[in-house]
């Protein structure tokens, strides 16, 4: 049986610049902008039990980003010679935004990488023909990464509620055989040790012709659980010495993300993907506003990048 872990001290993380403990917190300065997040906007077609974005078919505190604010972000890459090499979509699911596809164009004609984040069911497949065209002019610059939660149906469907597992099979098989560059994104919640998901998973990408590595961390990511209500140690400047560790390696050393808030007249850019609602995380509206250091002053921060060494790009 899965024992709970024990509840925040209310205590941590509530000075940016100190731990509770009167240690000076870690701070992550933006080494070089590597991988620029678009949040595409949180409705979704699913309402997964934790989802920590907390997408719903009824969510809409992010709004649908548009293709034009999509084109300022880009243009800003360009003239300021930014080393952007991956432009991430996520949302909710991205497919539902109606510029989605416009917006993946204009990245890859500028010749960044493109990454999106889906659950490959319905609203992917309703865009497959768009989908498959940029996939002939754009080849392997255009990878997807499909949420498949667990290898076994019933810890799938557990998570993400009934009928999504088999939508979700289909479309990963539709990428494949369609030639997509293609990885999956599964989650560490079921208590069994790593090596084991990753051989259940080998097993069910065997069994349907999926040609996925599922040894491979880039093409199979399993991530960490994130509850912000769990306690966990805060990370102090102290902390990257003693767990051998660099800041260099922490999401936010390479990557920023773009929202709209449904009530903003514009979108912002925020530290990382998992902090989408927090105003402190909240760096500016263009990049080069947000390119300061970010402190680790979020349990996400600790448990889900510092710790779990987990990040969501590649």
């Amino acid at each position: 049986m899965l024992q709970h872990a024990p509840t925040l001290d209310p205590a941590k993380f509530r000075d940016p610049r100190t731990t509770a403990k009167r240690e000076p917190r870690a701070h992550v300065a933006l080494g070089g902008l590597e991988t620029l997040w678009f949040n595409t906007g949180t409705l979704c077609n699913l309402t997964c039990r934790n989802c920590y974005i907390e997408s719903s078919p009824r969510n809409d505190r992010l709004a649908y980003l548009t293709r034009a604010e999509v084109c300022a972000f880009l243009d800003e890459i360009e003239r300021d010679n930014l080393p952007v090499r991956t432009a991430g979509f996520t949302g909710g699911e991205p497919f539902l935004c109606p510029d989605l596809l416009f917006m993946l164009d204009d990245a890859l004609s500028r010749r960044l990488e493109a990454l999106v984040l889906t659950n490959a069911m319905r609203p992917m497949m309703k865009a497959a023909d768009g989908l498959d065209a940029l996939r002939a002019r754009h080849g392997d610059q255009l990878r997807l990464r499909v949420s498949l939660d667990h290898y076994s149906p019933t810890q799938h469907v557990a998570e993400r509620g009934p009928r999504s597992w088999e939508p979700t099979l289909d479309g990963l098989r539709w990428l494949s055989r369609r030639g997509f560059a293609v990885d999956v994104a599964g989650r560490l919640f079921s208590g069994e040790p790593e090596a084991e998901i990753r051989a259940g998973f080998a097993r069910l990408f065997a069994e349907y012709a999926i040609p996925i590595d599922a040894a491979d961390p880039v093409r199979l990511m399993l991530f960490p659980e994130m509850d912000a209500n769990q306690d966990v140690p805060e990370i102090t400047e102290a902390c990257w010495g003693i767990l051998g560790k660099s800041p260099s390696s922490v999401m936010c050393a390479s990557s920023r993300m773009v929202v709209r808030r449904r009530e903003a007249a514009r979108p912002a850019v925020i530290a990382c993907t998992l902090l989408p609602y927090e105003p402190e995380f909240e760096l500016g509206q263009t990049l080069a506003e947000a390119s300061r250091p970010v402190p680790l002053n979020h349990p996400h921060c600790a448990r889900f990048c510092v710790l779990g060494g987990a990040a969501c790009s590649r």
